[in-house]
C-alpha cells in the first residue's frame, strides 16, 4: 500500500475535531486529504473552509467541479453538494442527499475507493448516524486503509460505532493519535509502527 488520497468524514463535533487534526498534519503533508464535514445548506459559502485555513498549516479549498486533486491540499467538499473522485479530478452532485446528509461521506469514500483502490486512507471522526459505515467498508474492499476515531473520545460516538459494526476497521484511536498516524502511513508507505 503506498496512500495517495486521505478522505475523512465527520458530522456533530466535527467543527471542533477537524480543525485541532488538520492543525496537527505538517505543512510538508504528502498526501491531498479531502474532507466531508455534514452540515446544512444555509452554511455561509466559504465559511467552514476559513476557519480551517485558519488552524492549518496546508492550504484549505472547497472543491470545485472537475478540478484537480492537489497533492498537499486539504479539500473541503461545498456545503449543499455531494463530492465525488472521478480519477484525479472531483465531480460535484446535487442529486438527492444520502441518509439525510448532502454533502454525504458515502458518496465521497465509495467513489474514492473506486478510483484509488489500495492506495486510499479512509477516516471516520465523530457524528451522528451511519452515514460513512458503507463507504469505509468500500475502502476497506478495495485495500485500502481504514481508521475510526475511538467512539469513547466522541463528542457524538454513534457514527464511529456504526462504522466499526459495518466492518472491522483497521485502526480505532483517539484522535490526537491519528495525525501521527497519518504523516507515518503516507510517507512510509502504508505501513504505520
Amino acid at each position: 500500500m503506498n496512500p495517495e488520497l486521505v478522505v475523512i468524514g465527520s458530522s456533530n463535533g466535527g467543527a471542533r475535531t477537524i480543525p485541532w487534526l488538520l492543525g496537527e498534519l505538517p505543512p510538508d503533508f504528502p498526501a491531498p486529504v479531502v474532507v466531508v464535514q455534514h452540515r446544512g445548506p444555509e452554511a455561509e459559502v466559504g465559511g467552514l473552509a476559513s476557519f480551517l485555513r485558519s488552524r492549518s498549516a496546508l492550504p484549505v479549498r472547497e472543491a470545485e467541479d472537475n478540478q484537480p486533486i492537489e497533492r498537499g491540499v486539504v479539500h473541503l467538499a461545498p456545503a449543499d453538494y455531494h463530492l465525488l473522485v472521478e480519477d484525479a479530478r472531483f465531480a460535484l452532485s446535487t442529486e438527492a442527499p444520502l441518509m439525510h446528509s448532502r454533502p454525504s461521506i458515502d458518496v465521497l469514500f465509495e467513489s474514492a475507493a473506486e478510483a484509488y483502490g489500495d492506495r486510499l486512507v479512509g477516516v471516520i471522526l465523530t457524528g451522528t448516524g451511519r452515514d460513512g459505515a458503507a463507504g469505509l467498508r468500500r475502502i476497506w474492499r478495495r485495500g485500502g486503509f481504514t481508521i475510526v476515531q475511538d467512539p469513547a473520545t466522541c463528542e457524538c460516538p454513534e457514527m464511529p460505532e456504526a462504522a466499526i459494526a459495518a466492518h472491522h476497521p483497521k485502526l480505532v484511536v483517539p484522535v490526537d493519535e491519528m495525525a501521527r498516524l497519518l504523516v507515518e502511513l503516507c510517507a512510509a508507505g502504508g505501513r504505520v509502527a
